[in-house]
């Protein structure tokens, strides 16, 4: 069901890695339909139709509880959105994109007279100088590198996300 093959990123990325080159891996199986996320629980579930194909503990935004409102806030954002951007050359690994801010969010977010924030991604593991704790990121959702390697692999740009409380 896998294949796997390499991806030169030249030694910028072994020392932001530690000296991992990111796999690209082939993936073959079901397709996966629907990525869940349940903060509460730090659970991912990456579904085929109604069922589910992997679970993954995952790390959030350092003030994870709430939606995300504005930039900088540190929470994850709540919500219907999907997946809309990959990126090998990522600095954690491998990404995948999250479609925040959608319109509402730029609307709140412009009430409060501040912006939004971006730049929300699934990525690998933190580096050697990122914060320490069980929820360290900006906003982003994180798992090791090995499990985002296999869900880069799994989950097609267009895929909903659903990021629940």
């Amino acid at each position: 069901m896998w294949q796997r093959r390499s991806i030169l990123t030249g030694g910028l990325a072994f020392t932001l890695t530690g000296g991992a080159t990111p796999k690209i891996r082939i993936y073959k199986g079901r397709e996966i339909t629907r990525v869940v996320v349940q903060k509460i629980q730090r659970k991912m579930y990456l579904l085929s139709g109604s069922k589910v194909l992997r679970t993954y503990n995952v790390d959030l935004g350092f003030d994870p509880t709430g939606h995300k409102a504005v930039e900088g806030d540190g929470r994850t954002p709540e919500g219907p959105y999907y997946i809309n951007r990959r990126n090998p050359n990522s600095r954690f690994h491998l990404s995948l994109g999250i479609s925040y801010p959608n319109a509402a969010d730029i609307t709140r977010a412009k009430a409060m007279g501040l912006p939004p924030g971006g730049d929300i991604f699934i990525h690998g593991a933190r580096r050697w100088f990122d914060k320490r704790g069980s929820d360290w990121t900006s906003g982003c959702i994180s798992v090791s590198n090995k499990e985002i390697e296999e869900i880069y692999a799994m989950v097609s740009d267009g895929t909903q996300i659903d990021i629940n409380p």
